[in-house]
């Protein structure tokens, strides 16, 4: 018989902002039910426009997610036969295309790819966050390694526990590598030789040492984690959503491209926003303030103040449409 670790998001609502408990079991591991909840979770996070930001914690004291259940690693693995990596990339592909074509779940699971499907629909699911207009936010109360740690490597901001805690890919140590993103989201963050020795080595950064290196944004005292990870996702929510979806699109897609690439995805992006109808009404509303007052509003230290604070430049007068 099958193990399967117990796992479920815990959601409590805090008005723009939602807290979710990642309750991974006794030992806060990561498994597939964790995975099917969050793809769910970003789903309904996306289309609900109540919503601006996501706080993630762990459930239990000290431990954010432990690591990925290991069992189910290890038994996918096992289900699927010996590849060479031109055929792994093949069978990648094929999971692909099945899972876009909605294959029933019992009829996939009764199939070899069926881990290869979970592992790319995984990868979606951090995709899609980060295609989002939403701002997700690990709020590290303890230590988190592999899976754990590729969760909130695929967060758009991190808060870390400051204390007797790590966050790191040990994957190694088990002859494996990591397989939720953390080759190339921690290369991203941190650079490329950082990011090979800590992943070639498996030895996690204390919290001093992952905001040090980028790997994290700020270290607080446990106590306050939570409320600072909720701080920062109320400040940055208040941005709109489709001016932070295009910049999270722009940025974590655009920029890994070349140049020129990146340069198209930049105004793919900057067009969807200029054309908003949000977009419109606050440059309108700059513009009408400049003809009423004769000065740049931004060039105004207390309403540039003003304006982070509140996510948008606030008007003095209301504008007409032209």
């Amino acid at each position: 018989m099958t193990h399967q670790e117990p796992g479920q998001l815990v959601i409590e609502n805090r008005g723009t902002v939602l807290v979710v408990k990642v309750d991974g079991g006794p030992h806060s591991l990561f498994g597939v039910q964790i995975a099917d909840q969050l793809d769910a979770l970003v789903d309904r996070v996306d289309s609900d426009p109540g919503v601006h930001a996501v706080v993630f914690t762990g459930a239990r004291e000290g431990r954010f997610v432990s690591h990925a259940d290991v069992r189910w690693l290890q038994a996918e693995g096992a289900a699927v036969p010996e590849l060479s990596r031109r055929g792994a990339s093949a069978a990648l592909r094929l999971a692909r295309g099945v899972d876009r074509a909605h294959v029933p779940g019992p009829v996939l699971e009764r199939t070899p790819l069926k881990g290869v499907a979970q592992l790319d629909r995984l990868h979606d699911t951090f995709l899609r966050m980060n295609a989002s207009g939403v701002i997700f936010v690990a709020a590290l109360n303890g230590s988190a390694l592999g899976l754990g740690a590729e969760f909130a490597w695929a967060c758009d901001l991190r808060i870390m526990s400051d204390g007797d805690f790590f966050i790191g890919q040990p994957e190694v140590l088990l002859g494996i590598m990591p397989g939720g993103g953390g080759s190339q989201r921690l290369t991203r963050l941190i650079g490329t030789h950082k990011s090979l020795v800590a992943i070639l080595e498996g030895k996690p950064f204390t919290p001093a040492q992952a905001l040090a290196n980028g790997a994290v944004d700020e270290v607080v005292a446990p106590e306050d984690v939570v409320t600072r990870a909720v701080e920062l996702g109320e400040y940055f929510g208040r941005r709109t959503k489709k001016a932070v979806e295009a910049i999270k699109r722009s940025v974590y897609f655009g920029g890994s491209m070349s140049l020129s690439e990146g340069l198209h995805v930049e105004r793919t992006e900057f067009l969807g926003t200029d054309q908003s109808e949000e977009g419109q009404e606050l440059m309108l509303q700059y513009l009408a303030d400049i003809e009423s007052t004769g000065q740049l509003p931004l060039y105004s230290p207390d309403t540039y103040a003003d304006a982070l604070a509140s996510g948008r430049v606030p008007g003095a007068v209301r504008p007409s449409r032209r």
